[in-house]
């Protein structure tokens, strides 16, 4: 089995618990509030994972570079940006089309590899990114009364739209993290991870605070409140995101986002034997063809 396979799945499962922990923190905070905890309390574990694989690993801190830093700028404004358009959806009365267009992000991501790594995914993994995108639409639309017809003739619809624009920035966001690792050329692919991470995370807490302070500045003192449970979003938001950078720093964007669509399955398990709730036949059969899907990207991907 290739490395970034089982670091995809762990990174999968420790973003379900960093939002399970975010939805707890949205009780007490705001939408900004419990976003920034995902980037303020992790940065500090991010850093302090680059010092310790110079330290303790031996690791050379790699040179930072205009390209690099170009690749940060889009990448963490793009995830910015894409968490704030899918957050605006859910303010709107039927939202679910407009969140199953955001999950079109691995198709997007391919299109976006292409043309801006210049990256050509085999047929195999363009098949298996499309079953995985199909499962995780028919999941998002499965408790509405909307037919695949309606859900394709709905696509100018605001809603979709905003999904799309989601989606899209989502893509642009993973292909410019893998193209800041990969700028780094060196030491490893942990190293540059490591280094992609503290660096984004960083550039993304100064961006959210500011905002913060701008917008609402009683939110700081909300969340300085909410310490604990906010240390523990932080430290598994950048474990996943550790994850995610690494992965992407040895596959590409969209065959690493198509995997990470098993994370729909571990939400699902956590709902019918955590939380009891009842799955419907169309969320069963998008559960499958998610299945089907990384089974296909694992054998011909």
């Amino acid at each position: 089995m290739e490395l970034w396979i089982p670091i995809t799945i762990a990174a999968a499962f420790l973003q379900n618990l960093r939002s399970v922990g975010q939805k707890h923190l949205k009780g007490v905070l705001g939408t900004t509030g419990a976003t920034f905890v995902r980037f303020g309390f992790g940065m500090p574990f991010a850093i302090l994972l680059v010092a310790c694989l110079h330290r303790f690993a031996g690791f050379p801190i790699p040179a930072l570079n205009g390209t690099f830093l170009t690749w940060i700028v889009i990448g963490g404004l793009g995830q910015i940006a894409a968490q704030f358009l899918l957050i605006y959806l859910f303010s709107f009365r039927n939202f679910a089309v407009g969140t199953a267009y955001s999950r079109t992000e691995p198709a997007q991501a391919a299109i976006f590899g292409l043309v801006l790594l210049g990256e050509v995914a085999r047929p195999g993994a363009l098949l298996a990114i499309a079953v995985t995108v199909v499962g995780v639409m028919l999941i998002s639309v499965a408790r509405v009364t909307m037919s695949w017809r309606n859900l394709f003739a709905s696509l100018v619809s605001r809603n979709a739209l905003i999904g799309l624009a989601s989606g899209t920035l989502f893509g642009v966001a993973a292909v410019a993290y893998r193209g800041a690792s990969l700028s780094l050329g060196g030491p490893n692919y942990l190293m540059q991870a490591a280094m992609t991470l503290a660096v984004t995370i960083s550039f993304q807490t100064l961006i959210m605070l500011a905002y913060m302070l701008w917008k609402d500045s009683s939110e700081v003192v909300r969340i300085a409140k909410a310490w604990k449970p906010s240390l523990f979003v932080g430290f598994v938001g950048a474990s996943a995101s550790l994850g995610w950078f690494s992965a992407m720093t040895l596959q590409q964007a969209a065959i690493v986002k198509a995997l990470a669509q098993i994370e729909m399955i571990f939400t699902f398990a956590s709902s019918v034997f955590i939380f009891k709730e009842h799955i419907n036949r169309t969320e069963v059969a998008g559960c499958a063809l998610i299945v089907a899907g990384i089974l296909l990207l694992v054998i011909v991907g």
